[in-house]
């Protein structure tokens, strides 16, 4: 023990409130984004079965979830739509009706001041499940992944541009992409531009990984790939300097925001990209991240509550400026009780 004079060990001065004080990372619900699945039909609350807490809904009943939303000071939520039908290239996707297009119009007619991210994709709504437009050349793309086709890269820009165009004009206040297409930001920016929706953001996916944690989102967004799987275009898990140039073109190209996919897997690429990038940074807590946690909490194997709050709090602490998960709700709820 020091010799100090007046020494006391400092344990017996760490009262709950000298803790808060000086506490170096905060977590919010201003920090949250909060995502959604709408469905088509009337009056639909169904609970996700492999995402406890996590329903699908239908355009009439989401306007209420969303006053929720933001009576619990959570500011974004993002949206994910599961269409009436499936086809190559997925073309309720980017209709005026489509579900996503019904459902911002609806939340933005209830709650104008909310924040409405759409999630800009191809693979809820292709009935092979992929990323983008798949062109049937087997004897090139053998090897690729995609063993009865290509994804191209080109005419799937084409598509995405026409999806974010068409979520501006119901309304979005900020665009996703996160199919990982090269190029994609840059196209989305100048056909909003072009459209006169230049205060339209956009919230790249820029570091995305080919990550074994997206499972239960995929029965969520009912978007398992039918053939093949997405290593071709999303990111090699090891690789970590790539991440920074993918998000440093999305960056040139025009992003407002850039994303780490997944969150706790890669809290290294987050704190590198804050290293880098002066630029406002999200990270997604996804699916897997969450549905392991709930699982093991059902069986009393450990505290959801403490996990969760710890979880999010390493996140923003590797350098996250906010974070999309799933417990968004509870997490309001737990902070405000506190």
């Amino acid at each position: 023990m020091s010799t100090f004079p007046g020494y006391r060990p400092r344990r017996l001065r760490c009262s709950s409130g000298f803790r808060q004080l000086m506490r170096e990372t905060l977590l919010t619900p201003a920090d949250l984004i909060y995502p959604l699945f709408v469905v088509h039909g009337k009056n639909v609350c169904q609970e996700i079965s492999s995402m406890p807490g996590n329903y699908h809904w239908s355009v009439d009943r989401l306007p209420a979830e969303v006053e929720e939303v933001a009576e619990l000071g959570i500011p974004a939520v993002i949206l994910f739509g599961l269409p009436a039908e499936k086809d190559p290239l997925g073309e309720e996707n980017f209709s005026p009706d489509g579900i996503v297009q019904q459902a911002v119009r609806a939340i933005k007619d209830a709650v104008p001041e909310q924040m409405v991210i759409t999630d800009v994709c191809m693979c809820e709504y292709t009935s092979h499940g992929h990323c983008g437009v798949i062109h049937e050349r087997p004897a090139y793309c053998k090897g690729k992944g995609l063993p009865n086709g290509c994804l191209d890269n080109d005419a799937t820009l084409q598509v995405l541009s026409k999806v974010a165009l068409s979520h501006a004009e119901a309304g979005a206040d900020m665009v996703a992409p996160s199919d990982m297409m090269d190029g994609r930001v840059g196209v989305i920016r100048t056909a909003l531009d072009e459209a006169h929706y230049e205060c339209v953001g956009i919230m790249s996916y820029a570091a995305k990984y080919a990550s074994a944690f997206y499972g239960p989102f995929r029965e969520a967004a009912d978007s398992p790939p039918q053939f093949g799987d997405r290593t071709g275009y999303q990111m090699d898990p090891p690789n970590a300097r790539e991440a920074l140039r993918e998000v440093a073109m999305d960056l040139a190209e025009g992003a407002d925001v850039v994303m780490v996919k997944p969150a706790l897997p890669y809290l290294d690429i987050i704190r590198q990209v804050r290293d880098r990038f002066d630029h406002p940074l999200a990270a997604y807590n996804v699916s897997g991240e969450y549905s392991m946690v709930k699982a093991a909490a059902a069986r009393g194997w450990l505290d959801e509550r403490r996990v969760a709050l710890e979880t999010l709090t390493s996140i923003r602490r590797a350098g996250a400026d906010m974070v999309i998960t799933y417990w968004a709700k509870d997490v309001a709820r737990w902070l405000s009780e506190t």
